[in-house]
């Protein structure tokens, strides 16, 4: 079974939206996937729209019941903050070593995507980034980003991170955001001249993943 690891260079950049888009790109190809999004925080169980949770469960054919929940997010906290703090409020944290083992438990699928939360350097607890997460499970990494003003120095710092911290970076995604000062498209050739040899492709706003391009060729080799 491969691991692929879905970071961001921040958060909103459409991390849920790039996993759901790949889960149906692999089913279509009969290739099995399985999906985790072990923390989310501002997660409130009566909001009525759909979490980023319920959009993968959805996404996978699963029930999105309080256990198809607890089997892909067990770490779940109402305030829409990073995890250390999220978490602090509710007066726990989030044990580093449980969350490393519940990312490396074994199933018979031939893909498990593992989608992180927020950017690469957020906190987890007072010890722990994501980067640290990504690192010691040594899983190749998709780096999602947007085209909005300022991604450029965004993107290029994730990067670097990364890099810095071991992890292989597979490709990067530029997802378009709502407001661009300039074409995706010229924002991913200026990522591009400084990023060397790692993929890059751009991702058109859309409703729905199901229209989302081939991204398949980027996680192919990893499988």
């Amino acid at each position: 079974m491969s691991k692929i690891f879905i970071t961001a260079s921040g958060t909103g950049v459409g991390k849920t939206f790039v996993t759901r888009a790949l889960i149906n790109q692999l089913r279509k190809n009969g290739r099995s996937v399985h999906a985790l999004k072990p923390i989310a925080t501002g997660f409130k169980s009566e909001d009525n729209k759909l979490s980023d949770t319920k959009l993968l469960l959805r996404a996978l054919g699963l029930d999105a019941d309080v256990q198809g929940i607890d089997n892909i997010t067990p770490w779940r906290f109402r305030e829409a903050l990073s995890p250390d703090m999220a978490a602090a409020r509710e007066q726990t944290y989030i044990p580093f070593d449980k969350l490393i083992s519940f990312c490396e438990q074994e199933n018979d699928r031939d893909v498990t995507l593992i989608e992180g939360i927020g950017g690469v350097m957020v906190p987890l607890d007072k010890k722990h980034l994501v980067l640290d997460w990504i690192a010691a499970l040594q899983a190749p990494t998709l780096l999602i980003v947007g085209s909005y003003l300022g991604t450029l120095s965004h993107t290029l710092t994730a990067v670097s991170a990364l890099e810095t911290g071991g992890v292989e970076i597979i490709g990067i995604i530029v997802n378009e955001s709502p407001n661009q000062p300039v074409p995706s498209e010229e924002s991913a050739e200026i990522i591009a001249r400084f990023t060397e040899t790692i993929p890059i492709r751009v991702l058109h706003r859309t409703n729905q993943p199901e229209n989302a391009p081939d991204l398949l060729p980027l996680i192919v080799p990893y499988l």
